[in-house]
């Protein structure tokens, strides 16, 4: 059963509004204002938004642009419901990336069409794509038939690049997006001494490089090969057209871009206000895998450079760890994490 958020601030339009819908057979919960419509979509995810404009508090606008910014909202259908049918307020609830715009008052086959229209068309494109067997290829194809693209990465050949290769360079002009077929990857910046800081490692399966084509920027990182990786190229131009023909691809493709942006967020956060011990901890565990009982490959000072310290001042605090028992680093190399629970939950 699909459930609808309706957010309405007119009681009887709410409660009637609300009736037809169940009828109708979705699950059906509302709010009197845009800031309550919020808090229960972040505790409660919906397959659709029905919204008001005009609400006290805050209005319609405001609520689907804190859709759009949220990685947990974003590419929700997003349906304004308004009594104003000026052409300038459609253009902006349109350009505002609403999926589409009812006046009111509205007949009751115009909404449950309206509804039952963008579920169908969001049903169109797989929410998950298994990235690493080939669904790179099944997300651009179902991309290209949903938009009606003529053309999507045509030529989507895996180029081979030696470990410690540059991908590109810190104020390069980007020219396409990557994806990461095997292989490992970082994003680096450096200070004016030359010391080097990790901003994101990527693993196979990963896209990267695409916050800059995103912003219409030159880089502001370099990116590295940290080990012998096959990366396709996707040109700009390609990623474009994808994300600006079709409202449904461009919210799939943003989920699975926004959760880098908050991991870097979290990242400075960390590197702000957490101890040493803390920092080399939390570096310890984004790139743990628990399905995965294996070693980290990571040199020192690699992890320095994520953690934002000196190489030895890391080595200094592996020991510790490993004296206390939460983690060992085999001869061969690496480091194994032997408590992970424990290393997450220490207040250090």
């Amino acid at each position: 059963m699909k459930t609808i958020l309706l957010i309405e601030d007119n009681d009887a339009i709410r409660e009637n509004t609300a009736e037809i819908l169940e009828l109708a057979g979705y699950r059906v919960y509302t709010a009197e204002n845009g800031k309550i419509g919020v808090e229960k979509a972040l505790a409660d995810k919906p397959d659709l938004v029905i919204c008001d404009i005009m609400m006290p508090v805050l209005d319609g606008y405001g609520v689907l642009h804190i859709f759009n910014k949220n990685p947990q909202l974003a590419g929700v259908p997003f349906i304004f419901l308004t009594a104003k049918t000026e052409r300038t307020e459609f253009r902006k609830g349109m350009e505002s990336g609403a999926d589409d715009y009812l006046t009111k008052p509205f007949e009751e086959s115009e909404l449950l069409s309206a509804i039952e229209g963008r579920l169908n068309r969001f049903r169109n494109v797989e929410a998950n794509y298994n990235l690493q067997q080939d669904g790179l290829n099944h997300f651009l194809a179902h991309a290209r038939q949903v938009a009606n693209l003529e053309t999507i990465s045509a030529d989507r050949k895996a180029h081979v690049m030696r470990k410690k290769q540059f991908v590109y360079s810190e104020g390069d002009t980007p020219t396409r997006l990557y994806f990461l077929k095997t292989g490992k990857v970082k994003t680096i910046r450096t200070n004016q001494d030359g010391k080097e800081f990790i901003t994101g490692l990527y693993n196979a399966g990963d896209f990267f490089g695409y916050l800059a084509l995103l912003d219409n920027s030159d880089y502001t990182d370099s990116a590295v090969t940290l080990e012998d990786s096959e990366l396709v190229y996707i040109p700009k131009e390609d990623f474009q057209q994808l994300l600006l023909a079709n409202p449904e691809v461009s919210g799939q493709f943003i989920k699975m871009l926004a959760g880098y942006v908050d991991e870097r967020e979290k990242q400075l956060l960390n590197m702000a206000y957490d101890s040493i011990r803390r920092r080399v901890a939390d570096a310890l565990l984004r790139l743990y895998k628990p399905d995965q009982e294996e070693v980290i490959q990571l040199t020192r000072d690699n992890l320095a450079a994520i953690v934002g310290t000196a190489t030895e001042t890391v080595i200094r605090t592996l020991s510790e760890f490993r004296q206390d028992g939460l983690l060992e680093m085999p001869a061969t190399g690496g480091i194994r994490l032997l408590q992970p629970e424990k290393l997450r939950k220490a207040n250090w």
